[in-house]
């Protein structure tokens, strides 16, 4: 299995770790889920509470320029 960190948006955190989808549109989930299975993820993780430090960047995994986390991604 390998391992990488990934920008992936805080927006997307509640349908990615809890199946949330509140606040989110279909087009939105379709774009995560399309997103996370491209590259073949297993794993999402994001760092300790102590270590997140959320940012702004023009290039997250998907979507539009927003507020990310660096987060733990494991591929099959």
């Amino acid at each position: 299995m390998k391992k990488t960190i990934e920008k992936i948006p805080t927006w997307a955190f509640g349908y990615i770790f809890n199946g949330d989808m509140t606040g989110l549109t279909d087009e939105e989930v379709k774009q995560i889920d399309e997103a996370l299975e491209q590259i073949g993820v297993d794993v999402v993780c994001t760092p300790a509470d102590e270590e997140a430090q959320p940012y702004f960047t023009r290039y997250p995994l998907f979507g539009l320029p927003t507020e990310v986390e660096d987060c733990v991604i494991l591929y099959r």
